[in-house]
């Protein structure tokens, strides 16, 4: 599936299922709220943090899948095409970091 054919998915979904959008602010908190849960999982599948619980069954795909559908959402209330926005800022950090990454000894080994 294309981010396009996603997008579309997402708003056939939105207009069928979910009736309509939340309004931009409500899914902005809503996403906040997604990436909120993905970094709580994260912090305990990589990092110090121990698993609650309520934390042992979930999984990390679908967290980052809410986290796409929300992005998705927002995107297409507000008229944004992915597809273009992000060959756009793939684009920009091409040109504008060419050479920092290459020469960050930070990122040797």
């Amino acid at each position: 599936m294309t981010i396009k054919e996603a997008q579309e998915q997402v708003d056939a979904w939105i207009r069928t299922t979910g009736v309509r959008y939340f309004n931009e602010l409500t899914n902005t908190a809503i996403l906040m709220e997604e990436v909120g849960e993905l970094a709580r999982l994260m912090a305990r599948t990589y990092g110090e943090q121990s698993f609650k619980e309520s934390d042992k069954n979930r999984d990390l795909g679908d967290e980052m899948a809410d986290v796409l559908w929300v992005l998705m959402c927002l995107a297409n209330q507000t008229g944004v095409d992915l597809t273009q926005a992000l060959q756009k800022n793939i684009e920009k950090k091409t040109l504008r970091d060419s050479e920092r990454h290459k020469n960050n000894d930070k990122l040797k080994q």
